[in-house]
């Protein structure tokens, strides 16, 4: 036998039939001419057969042993729905039209019984069922569009109460075509019909139509509810469209994308695993497949299955991807429950189909003893079983059993082909020994200062191809600084390509755990002992160069290292080093900066007395003394980590060098002249060497490059201090965070002096505040609380770009090794938001903003808008600081943001939004700048509304609109209602006056616009008292003839009193709309009073004679009605 074509590696699924259910449909007697089974459903518990004789059979699926036979009389079932979140519920729709709900009464032992006929669809063909996703509901559709639904009365409490109320039938709607499918979720209903899809909220009867290009033909449409793990994201749509494509459309019926996958389902088929025939795959590709989907079924978690005539496809709309393709001919139906596919074909047949990982249909089949279909399944998809995690459900031991039960006289090419699987598959157990055995020729080794040998494997060697192997529990340098010692023995993580010879710190860990055997001639036979000898020769070689080495550096490889970690959590931003006395001589062997026992034992005790000080309510109440502490702790912080020269001598450092410290700031920002030209010129030639180094990618240490520690200005303003130059315990490191963050906070950049403390007075400019807070970031960057320190930036520094320009400098700096800033380079944006949604969850790390920053400087206002996944991670504070130069991007992500949201949530997500409280009327002044009319169109040159302007379009008047109805107190209103007015949203301006009670300044705005539809009850527009409308009278009275004989027209104004007005501001309009609010009788006394009878038409008087007849005979029809309730009511007591 020739050797049998291999399938693609990117294919991991199969679809599998385990067992065949002809002879369950022999049993019932579905597989005769007469009686076949016509419709078909399926539920956690049951499978759902109707029949072309009225029947409908409901069998157990466990085990198939229980079977229920509901009968009916209303012609064939044509269609069924089982009630997934309640087994205990069927639908049923017959030949005639009728729909019959019943209840199985599974949980008393009871007769099933029918609890709902609707008669609402009789005489049509139904198409379509489906169950609320909560409620006791079912949505019906027919062949005519007609969507009705029925409101099941749970009868748990027995039959009585069941049959007490009876809910009528609720028509949804009436589309314009057939219905081809319905799906249900969070109280929307999808509707698909043949020429367009419908959004419905069921509990607001509100309805969208997705799209605005129809089609003509089936065409089916399904929710697609998000994963466990994703947060505050809605579900999304996915709509079939002619030449196999898909809508992707959000849970507002807004179409985000288009999919085409015409072109992917070019690949050739995938066999189906059944036990009916042996799978066979042709290699050799089709041509592209342009499709229609009559259905579209949610599967899974992840996946959307549909089918045609030829066969079943299965996609990952989300990455656009075809999961699987197979040939199955003639289906008629399909019903789906999780990974399970029950097929309903044109004959009557029925499929059971599972879609499963092919090394778990493998396993399902070595477990069941079929071993022919198993092994020619292994040797189809080699590819997917030599991966790793194939290799857990199916290691040697099971394959090389496999082979063992092959018949080794029929089955010899088999077994020859298998054989060559097996030998592509290196065994578990010999990973270890494969590494030993490839040391020579793999593997070097150097030999360090400290006297550690440090073994360096070269990249893309064979020594790491088994990397999944049993041994590579062992950690990797990287992964020892932040992980070791914990949970070693029981997570599996993947060597790196260079691995580092390390030293376990226990003795049960022996050489079991280690990469490499190697016999080193300074190594004991106990770790322990080993590790002594490395500290004790370590810490002797440290202490001999201390007085020779000015500044403890730290090593590339250590700072690659701990610039990678920006995918963890922001307490793990910082070197996160751990308190075990062996992991920290591991740390001090590698790095070689182990510092004196007692280097930081100044800073520790000034770190203490400052916190005993700051608890102090006397201290921690006044500003001032709080800033008084920390400017004397800050002595000892610049002494250690802020200048060239750590030692004690720095402590001493003059009050004298500090005021010329601050004045050199000051006159770098003022503008001052210096006495003395050559400090300035200096640094000015340091910074530019410098940023020369930054756009050369290098990295620059402020200890390091300044020449001359006497230096006015100290450490260098462009480089960034991302982690510290010591080893610093985490108690104390935390202590040091915690002050550090509180002087930025309280504006405390400076040593204990009397210019100093001017750097926290208001006093003190604010170019120079600006300054000292770039420099104090920049120095101590590895000390700060990231998190507080935006949250601080945001709030304090808000008119100073340079401030925030430097803290996402830093940030870059931190991440610049990452994988994602790595991949700036050279990946699209879509595969780059893929792996940040990836890496996350993000929390409110300031590391994914830092990203959001590339994103946004690469790809523009393109990048914002799928930024609103990531909220609330990323806020819109953050956005708007990375859009100042361009507010229209912000607005942009800021009206996207709120659409995503349903309605009766956007106002509670907005009011979040708005800390502090004067955000609200930057965004509203924004809102009304950007895409909105011209002045001129709604404003005239007196500053009145020009007619009919307000009913211009305005880009965010959404927006508008929730920044302004959100609550807020009576200053920030008349704010608002000033920019409203100024810029011409009439809508919004007349909302607020009627909100601070300015009703007549209202009213006189409605007159300027001439639209009558202003004046409605909804919004308490409508005048309230007699004055009001006499107000209102005479502005209509006023303005009617330079509004309709001479005045400039938006909308379709005319004279006074022609019919064809019925919405302008005129006498007889308003004398109208009086009639019908407070009656005929009484306003026509008022249209005297104010001498405006001889201005009415005979169309007033004859509205007015209408209101009389309407006004008595509903006085009449009362009057009966009452009178009949009191003679029954007497009747019942007689």
């Amino acid at each position: 036998m020739a050797s049998m074509p291999v399938i693609p590696d990117s294919y991991n699924h199969v679809l599998a039939e385990f067992e065949c259910l002809d002879p369950l449909l022999s049993a019932l007697r579905l597989d005769s001419s007469r009686l076949k089974c016509t419709c078909i459903a399926v539920s956690k518990r049951w499978l759902a057969l109707g029949s072309s004789g009225g029947g409908l059979n409901l069998i157990q699926k466990d085990g198939w042993k229980q079977r229920l036979f509901l009968a009916h009389k209303e012609g064939a079932i044509s269609r069924v729905a089982c009630c997934l979140h309640d087994d205990d519920y069927v639908a049923v729709a017959t030949s005639q039209g009728l729909v019959v709900v019943w209840e199985l009464n599974q949980e008393r032992r009871g007769k099933p019984e029918r609890i709902y006929v609707s008669s609402e669809h009789k005489g049509r063909k139904v198409t379509a069922l489906c169950w609320d996703t909560a409620a006791l509901r079912v949505f019906v559709g027919d062949h005519v569009g007609k969507v009705s639904a029925i409101k099941i009365n749970a009868s748990k409490q027995g039959k009585a109460a069941a049959t007490f109320v009876m809910f009528p039938v609720q028509i949804i709607t009436t589309v314009d075509s057939r219905v081809v499918q319905l799906d249900y979720l969070d109280g929307r209903l999808l509707i698909s019909s043949l020429t367009r899809t419908y959004l419905c909220d069921t509990e607001r009867q509100k309805f969208w139509k997705i799209g605005n290009k129809e089609r003509d033909g089936e065409f089916g449409a399904c929710f697609f509810p998000v994963g466990k793990n994703s947060g505050n994201q809605q579900p999304l749509i996915y709509c079939a469209r002619p030449g196999s494509r898909m809508w992707e459309v959000n849970f507002d019926g807004e179409v985000q994308s288009t999919h085409q996958f015409k072109q992917l389902l070019s690949s050739p088929p995938l066999p189906v695993v059944s036990l009916r025939l042996d799978p066979h795959y042709t290699s050799s590709s089709c041509s592209p497949q342009s499709l229609s989907f009559p259905k579209l079924l949610y599967l899974t978690e992840h996946c959307v299955m549909t089918w045609t005539e030829r066969g079943i496809y299965i996609f990952l709309p989300q990455s656009v991807q075809v999961l699987l393709w197979s040939e199955v001919k003639d289906i008629q139906d399909i019903a789906v429950y999780r990974s399970e596919l029950f097929c309903l074909h044109t004959n009557g047949k029925v499929g059971h189909l599972s879609l499963l990982l092919v090394d778990r249909c493998i396993e399902r089949l070595i477990r069941r003893g079929f071993w022919t279909l198993a092994a020619r399944v292994c040797c189809l998809f080699q590819n997917s079983v030599i991966s790793c995690r194939a290799r857990k459900n199916l290691p040697l031991d099971k394959l090389e059993h496999l082979k063992s039960q092959l018949d080794a006289s029929t089955q010899q090419d088999l077994i020859t082909q298998l054989e060559e699987l097996i030998s592509k598959l290196e065994p578990l157990d010999s990973a270890c020994s494969s590494r030993r055995s490839s040391i020579s020729s793999h593997e070097s080794f150097s030999v360090l200062d400290s006297g550690i040998y440090r073994v360096i494997s070269r990249r893309g060697s064979q020594s790491d191809e088994d990397s999944c192997s049993l041994h590579s529990q062992t950690l990797s340098e990287d992964e020892r600084l932040r992980e070791f010692p914990a949970h070693q023995e029981d997570e599996q993580v993947e060597l790196d390509n260079v691995s580092h010879a390390s030293v376990t710190v226990e003795a049960d860990r022996n050489e079991t755990f280690l990469p490499f055997s190697i016999p080193l001639s300074f190594r004991s036979p106990s770790p322990l002992v080993s590790l002594q000898a490395v500290k004790e020769s370590v810490s002797s070689f440290v202490r001999k160069t201390t007085e020779k080495i000015g500044t403890l550096h730290i090593s590339p490889d250590t700072r690659g290292r701990q610039e990678a970690k920006d995918d963890e959590q922001l307490q793990e931003l910082t070197v996160n080093l751990v308190a075990s006395p062996q992991e920290e001589k591991e740390l001090e062997a590698q790095s070689c900066q182990l510092p004196e026992e007692d280097h930081l034992r100044d800073l520790k005790a000034a770190t203490a007395e400052a916190i005993a000080k700051l608890q102090d309510p006397l201290v921690l109440l006044e500003p001032q003394c709080m800033r008084r502490v920390l400017q004397e702790w800050l002595i000892y912080l610049e002494a250690k980590f802020g200048s060239k020269q750590h030692s004690a001598s720095s402590i001493k450092k003059s009050k004298t060098v500090c005021a010329e410290e601050m004045r050199a700031v000051l006159e770098e920002n003022l503008g001052l002249d210096p006495t003395d030209g050559d400090p300035a010129d200096k640094e000015y030639s340091i910074l530019e060497d410098c940023t020369e180094k930054e756009n050369n990618g290098e990295t620059c240490v402020s200890k390091t490059t300044c020449e001359n520690s006497t230096d006015l200005k100290g450490p260098l303003d462009c480089c960034f201090q991302v982690a510290p130059p010591y080893v610093i315990e985490p108690d104390v490191q935390k202590d040091l965070v915690e002050l550090t963050t509180l002087c930025f906070e309280l504006c405390v950049f400076s040593c204990g002096n009397s210019e100093a403390e001017e750097s926290c007075d208001t006093s003190l400019p604010l170019a120079a505040s600006w300054t000292l807070a770039c420099r104090f970031m920049r120095s101590y960057f590895f000390l700060l609380d990231l998190k507080r320190l935006k949250q601080c930036i945001i709030t304090t520094y808000a008119t100073s770009p340079n401030v925030w320009e430097t803290y996402l400098a830093g940030l870059k700096e931190l991440t610049c090794h990452s994988p994602v800033a790595l991949a700036m380079e050279n990946e699209d944006m879509l595969k780059i938001l893929k792996q940040l949604h990836d890496l996350g969850p993000w929390d409110d790390s300031p590391l994914l903003l830092v990203h959001a920053q590339r994103l946004y400087e690469k790809f523009g206002e393109t990048a914002l808008r799928p930024l609103i996944k990531f909220h609330p991670s990323i806020l819109p504070s953050d956005i708007k600081q990375l859009c100042r130069n361009d507010p229209a991007h912000f607005l942009a992500y800021l009206d996207s943001l709120m659409k995503s949201k349903p309605e009766d949530k956007r106002s509670s997500l907005l009011r979040s939004l708005l800390q502090p409280e004067s955000v609200r009327l930057d965004w509203l002044c924004l809102a009304v700048s950007h895409d909105a009319p011209q002045r001129a169109n709604t404003v005239d040159a007196e500053g009145n509304p020009r007619p009919r302007s307000h009913l211009f379009t305005w880009g965010y008047s959404q927006l508008i609109l929730l920044l302004i109805k959100l609550p807020a107190d009576f200053v920030t209103k008349e704010k608002m209602a000033d920019i409203c007015k100024s810029h011409g949203f009439w809508p919004g301006y007349l909302f607020l006056c009627l909100e601070l009670d300015r009703r007549i300044e209202a009213f006189t705005n409605i007159a300027h616009l001439d639209d009558l539809s202003l004046l409605n009850g909804e919004d308490g527009s409508i005048p309230e008292t007699i004055e009001e409308w006499k107000f209102l009278l005479r502005l209509a009275q006023n303005h009617s003839t330079a509004f309709h004989h001479h005045g400039p027209q938006n909308g379709n104004a005319v004279s006074n009193g022609s019919p064809s007005c019925p919405d302008c501001i005129t006498v007889e309009n308003v004398a109208l709309l009086l009639a019908k609010t407070i009656g005929p009788n009484r306003a026509l006394p008022l249209l005297q009073e104010c001498g405006l009878t001889l201005e009415l038409s005979e169309r007033f008087t004859g509205v007015c004679e209408i209101l009389r007849i309407a006004e008595k005979r509903q006085r009449a029809l009362i009057q009966s009605m009452l009178e009949r309730c009191d003679r029954f009511l007497w009747s019942q007591q007689a």
